[in-house]
């Protein structure tokens, strides 16, 4: 925490000795952490989903970079989900990450919501006085699956899948976790959808 040194009134800004001075602690807005959880299974390469997921992806880093929110970064892709940030402040390696993301494999989708779930219930417990957001991008085609406990946290959804035909099932998922639904196509900014899930 930073202290903020104010002179008492009457000195004409210069204080005489250290009782002219008061200390009071900067008023600071509690630490954000948004968890971003990325589906990026073969299907999302069909009809351009992952570019527009990408779209979508660079502007929440931008918009973490600018409030100075922590971002955690769940990858969803292949047999299990995998962590490539955890609790950090955004940075220019994010950009480099998501220029490299592709599509393939499975859809590990609820290995991460597991994870997700476990790692924020810790961080949480470190960091009481951190309000915690959940963005899940995701074209919601799965087969089945688990009965799925609410978001410890607000969350939203975004739903990207982009087939002629949808199968509606992320708005499903969303209803599930308890958490806000949008549509890609819907969004004309993301960040700002994030910024205010109550």
């Amino acid at each position: 925490m930073t202290t903020q040194v104010v002179f008492r009134g009457g000195l004409k800004g210069c204080p005489r000795n250290r009782l002219d001075l008061v200390l009071r602690p900067r008023s600071a807005k509690p630490a954000e952490l948004w968890l971003v959880i990325v589906d990026a299974s073969a299907s999302t390469r069909r009809h351009g989903a992952l570019s527009k997921a990408k779209g979508l992806l660079s502007e929440v880093f931008e918009q973490a970079r600018r409030q100075r929110a922590r971002l955690a970064l769940l990858h969803a892709t292949g047999r299990q989900a995998q962590w490539l940030w955890q609790g950090q402040k955004a940075s220019a390696a994010l950009q480099q990450w998501l220029a490299e993301l592709g599509a393939g494999g499975g859809t590990p989708l609820f290995d991460a919501l597991q994870q997700a779930a476990d790692w924020q219930a810790r961080r949480q417990r470190l960091h009481p006085g951190e309000t915690q957001r959940l963005l899940i991008i995701t074209d919601g085609r799965l087969r089945d699956w688990p009965a799925l406990a609410p978001s410890a946290c607000p969350a939203l959804l975004v739903d990207i899948e982009s087939a002629p035909i949808r199968l509606g099932r992320a708005r499903q998922l969303a209803a599930e976790l308890g958490a806000d639904y949008r549509h890609i196509d819907s969004l004309p900014v993301l960040a700002g959808s994030l910024e205010t899930t109550p």
